[in-house]
């Protein structure tokens, strides 16, 4: 059954390589990092939730909003088959009801900071930019893209980013819950410039501080599409 249905739509991906042992503390029990052509990375996300719906239900002034997450990927060996999930170090939207029922209901870390998002179509390309405001200060994620969106290359990064279908949350040092997410692949646009203005040590502490100095090793813009999230399990 699907605890969650909704559109993920224009999700900005950056991705960041980091040492592996970065993220030793935040690995879920029984789950081990997911790396890419022997690289680990971690990739700032932000995007829009759309006609969002709880057990199937419309829940109002909740239908739309945004998000902004810090993630790393993983892998979980169930029975001989590999998963390949993802592990959220924060999420950020602008409605305290979802922070509340986030992290009661799943352990996760969400946070509700003021947001903002932009979407504009010109003449020959797309403008995409998510904002969160920490206390007085601004954060800021901007793609400017082609118009037209195309699948996404097999055995590319951007496939390897986006090719995650579970999550994974930390509950303690023996325990995981695991949750399955649903949706098609995506097609992507093709990234004509960015401009990141975050202060990682302030929004995800002094772990990622590092990252507002460094240069994110791709940036991407996918459309997304419906999804679905299935109820948790624990592992």
């Amino acid at each position: 059954m699907n605890f969650l249905k909704a559109e993920w739509r224009k999700l900005a991906i950056a991705n960041y390589e980091v040492q592996p042992s970065l993220l030793d503390k935040y690995l879920p029990y029984n789950t081990e990092l997911d790396l890419w052509e022997g690289k680990c990375y971690v990739s700032l996300v932000g995007f829009m939730f759309r006609n969002t719906r709880l057990l199937g239900i419309p829940i109002p002034f909740h239908h739309h909003f945004e998000e902004v997450n810090l993630r790393f990927y993983v892998r979980y060996c169930d029975n001989g088959d590999w998963k390949r999930g993802v592990v959220f170090i924060k999420e950020i939207v602008p409605k305290r009801a979802l922070t509340f029922v986030a992290n009661q209901i799943y352990k996760e870390h969400y946070q509700t900071m003021k947001m903002s998002h932009l979407w504009e179509q010109k003449m020959d390309h797309l403008l995409v930019e998510y904002a969160w405001k920490l206390e007085k200060n601004e954060n800021k994620f901007k793609i400017k893209a082609s118009l037209n969106s195309s699948e996404i290359p097999e055995n590319s990064v951007s496939e390897f980013i986006t090719e995650h279908y579970w999550g994974y949350t930390k509950v303690d040092s023996k325990s995981t819950f695991e949750y399955e997410v649903i949706h098609p692949r995506w097609q992507a646009y093709e990234v004509l410039q960015h401009d990141i203005t975050v202060d990682f040590e302030a929004v995800y502490g002094n772990d990622f501080k590092m990252l507002s100095n460094q240069s994110p090793a791709s940036v991407m813009l996918a459309e997304g599409s419906e999804i679905g999230v299935k109820s948790k399990r624990k592992i």
